[in-house]
């Protein structure tokens, strides 16, 4: 009987329960930060073949990301700016 307590005494959370057939609950960030981890990790080794992989070599991929990188926003494609020719003027309205 001393042998068995001194074993429940010894035994934690988890043990009690696997004893019985339960095991604790997992939360939601138990499950979300490994795979942002996983994903995280990939976007960089991504990121880091993309590079390896690019048909420039390094001095001059080096300086293009620099000077985007130091323009910012300005000169982005995605700013919204057309050329004058790219748009064709709309035809004048008939009553």
């Amino acid at each position: 009987m001393n042998n068995y307590l001194k074993t429940l005494r010894n035994m934690d959370k988890d043990d009690l329960l696997n004893l019985v057939g339960l095991e604790t609950r997992r939360s939601t960030a138990d499950m979300v930060v490994p795979t942002l981890t996983a994903f995280s990790v990939g976007v960089l080794v991504g990121v880091g073949v993309g590079l390896l992989l690019a048909p420039k070599p390094g001095s001059e991929l080096r300086e293009d990301l620099r000077s985007r990188l130091g323009r910012g926003e300005q000169n982005s494609p995605t700013t919204g700016s057309f050329p004058q020719s790219a748009t064709p003027p709309a035809p004048p309205r008939v009553l």
